[in-house]
């Protein structure tokens, strides 16, 4: 007879220490498909506190016409959560913000004008569409260095596109990206081809950070599945990295 044994659930805040810091999330009210206003954003903040996540770089979209999302905007919203989680008397939360930029020609735009919100020092958070790579990756990736820049990669794994040729992964890496693995991906969230990559790019050490591109409360249920030793082990150095964003 088989004996199928569950393996043992452990607590997120086993995974997150004190100076882990979420570099990727939607946490700022009503300007793009995460948090809907002040009081979402609070909430989500507080769930993920209660994992043991105190430190966030959130990055709201900025994409063409559908989240055209200015410096200045992302910018008051965050002093509204700054104020927010001040008047709830969350001590011990730091949050900034950058932006999940789409590489398209707006982008493009803005990183001539040097109108970019960075993760820390000179690191870009950018995203492609699920559909298709920019004709001109290469060519934008080559511009964003030029500028001074450092293109960080979000969710690689979700490129559907790239799984049957996973060499696109190689060659992004020495194009000069560092890639950022979505925490979701390790469970149900996108469907077994993206956790199937997820779980190479890990064990073939292309990652560099994680995130878990919170942008509601369905986000953080799921998070908890990924609360074993197993995957404590396999994203802990990629959690100990996400460290070098703590200021």
């Amino acid at each position: 007879m088989m004996f199928l044994f569950k393996e043992k659930m452990i607590s997120l805040s086993e995974i997150f220490n004190d100076t882990f810091v979420d570099i990727h999330s939607h946490l700022l009210p009503g300007i793009d498909d995460g948090a809907k206003n002040i009081e979402d954003s609070i909430s989500l903040i507080s769930k993920m506190y209660s994992y043991g996540i105190k430190n966030f770089i959130t990055t709201p979209h900025v994409l063409g016409d559908v989240y055209p999302n200015s410096t200045q905007i992302i910018l008051e919203k965050l002093d509204e959560v700054k104020k927010a989680l001040s008047d709830k008397g969350y001590a011990d939360i730091t949050i900034n913000a950058a932006a999940e930029y789409m590489i398209d020609e707006q982008f493009v735009a803005r990183l001539e004008k040097d109108d970019i919100l960075t993760l820390k020092d000179n690191m870009i958070l950018v995203e492609m569409s699920y559909f298709n790579a920019p004709i001109n990756l290469y060519e934008i990736l080559f511009e964003i260095q030029l500028k001074g820049y450092k293109p960080v990669l979000a969710h690689p794994e979700r490129y559907n596109f790239y799984h049957n040729d996973f060499q696109n992964y190689y060659k992004l890496k020495k194009a000069g990206c560092l890639f950022q693995l979505n925490l979701l991906s390790l469970t149900e969230q996108y469907g077994t081809s993206v956790k199937k990559t997820a779980e190479r790019l890990i064990k073939e050490n292309l990652y560099d950070f994680v995130g878990t591109d919170t942008h509601h409360k369905n986000h953080l249920r799921l998070l908890e599945k990924i609360g074993t030793k197993k995957t404590k082990n396999k994203i802990l150095n990629l959690v100990e990295n996400n460290s070098k964003f703590y200021k």
